[in-house]
């Protein structure tokens, strides 16, 4: 069957030009924009050029639904016949935000199936795949044959977008990128769902986050954004709710990609005690799916998936699935990698922590060579900083702040510096909601 478009009557330059003007374009243009993007039919400069009008007038709500569709629908879109729920989360991108490794095997544990296509670091943030590959011999490139039986057979499988999925999506981004056009929230919007919703999923929960170790700094800003990821996955058939959530610290006290793992294992071996924002936010994000799924026992069936040790199962097969060691869940310490010079951070002065900039700490690990510069960078997996202070708690000086985990002296000692300067030691203050408002 024919598209609803015709590629004989479409011309880039009229939807550009439209936009230019403040005009929406049609579904029907925006699909085939889509579809251009993808083909090659449309030009780098009329891809630019398209992006910047978006930027600065941009789109109206049907707008938004319309291109995230149309760059869903730009490649293979996947259809799943299981027994169980196909449900999956997205976070915007935050400092020690290893949710991902624990949602997905407790979400498999109660049933769910999770077919988790993430990304990589992205600025001083860290990538939900960069994390999994810490773990030695794991790869998550997979093709679509074997995401199926991973998640057939295990219930989750996190792993990298193959070219086949939303590869509109792929040019534009990469176009966005050398154009200043990244902020536009009508872009964020398209460019997360196309991704998530070619996945074939039934229900989705958002997580947007706000704080200094966010993108979006400001409630306000973060609000729009879930306004708008929330609406364009509704209208495009997924069910969906966004919480936005605190980053004024880091999730974890934990940042850097084998740093992080180990603090995943330690929730899913039961020691809650060892993250509880980290534990606290992922049940928070669980009970919402399996809430909106009907569940009415939904905080039972998490709290038990962790401490029944499903969850730690589940994950140790999916691990093993993708090509890891076959007994993660029994000996993962002698697995994840350990940096050869490991300092403590002390605090210069007495008082308590008064603010935490999120992103410097996020930087502070990218210059460790636990994130990316540019993009052939090689990342340091072992690297990062661990049992950092959380906000509002008192401190001696001299106390520690963190422990730098580094590959040689000289990086250590930038590292001490940076994250001392991050940390702001003063009056006693009372850290805000983790979960600042829910949007439906």
């Amino acid at each position: 069957m024919p598209p609803i478009w015709c590629a004989a009557r479409m011309d880039a330059r009229a939807i550009i030009a439209g936009l230019r003007r403040k005009q929406t374009p049609s579904d029907a243009e925006l699909a085939w924009f889509a579809n251009g993007l993808a083909s090659g039919a449309v030009s780098d400069a009329q891809a630019g050029a398209f992006a910047m009008a978006v930027c600065l007038n941009g789109l109206s709500d049907a707008g938004r639904v319309a291109l995230t569709k149309g760059m869903r629908d730009s490649g293979d879109v996947l259809a799943w016949d299981l027994p169980g729920p196909v449900l999956d989360k997205h976070s915007t991108g935050g400092v020690g935000d290893c949710v991902s490794l624990i949602l997905a095997p407790v979400l498999a544990a109660c049933g769910v199936y999770v077919p988790m296509i993430s990304g990589r670091g992205l600025g001083h943030t860290g990538g939900t795949l960069d994390k999994l590959e810490a773990i030695p011999g794991l790869s998550v490139d997979v093709d679509e044959a074997r995401l199926r039986k991973i998640t057939r057979e295990v219930g989750c499988a996190i792993v990298s977008a193959t070219g086949q999925i939303a590869p509109a999506d792929k040019r534009l981004y990469a176009i966005r990128d050398v154009t200043a056009t990244v902020e536009s929230v009508d872009l964020i919007t398209a460019s997360i769902l196309a991704k998530k919703l070619a996945a074939g999923l039934e229900g989705l929960i958002l997580d947007v986050k706000c704080g200094s170790g966010a993108f979006m700094k400001t409630p306000d800003d973060a609000r729009a954004l879930a306004r708008a990821l929330t609406d364009a996955s509704n209208g495009a058939g997924c069910k969906t709710e966004s919480l936005i959530t605190d980053m004024n610290a880091p999730l974890a006290p934990a940042l850097g990609n084998a740093l992080e793992v180990a603090v995943c294992m330690e929730v899913l071996s039961g020691n809650h005690a060892a993250a509880p924002r980290l534990y606290a936010l992922t049940l928070s994000l669980c009970e919402r799916l399996l809430a909106m799924r009907g569940a009415t026992d939904a905080k039972t069936q998490v709290e038990t998936a962790i401490t029944s040790g499903a969850a730690l199962e589940k994950f140790s097969q999916m691990v093993a699935a993708l090509g890891g060691p076959p007994d993660m869940a029994d000996d993962w310490h002698t697995h994840l990698p350990k940096a050869p010079v490991v300092k403590p951070v002390h605090a210069l002065t007495a008082g308590h922590v008064a603010a935490i900039n999120g992103e410097a700490l996020g930087l502070a690990v990218v210059a460790l060579g636990g994130g990316r510069r540019v993009e052939t960078d090689r990342i340091n997996p072992s690297v990062g900083l661990a049992d950092a202070v959380g906000l509002g708690q008192a401190v001696s000086s001299g106390d520690p702040l963190c422990t730098v985990h580094a590959a040689t002296d000289a990086d250590a000692d930038a590292a001490i510096i940076a994250v001392q300067a991050a940390i702001t030691i003063g009056d006693p203050v009372t850290p805000g909601p983790l979960i600042i408002e829910r949007i439906t």
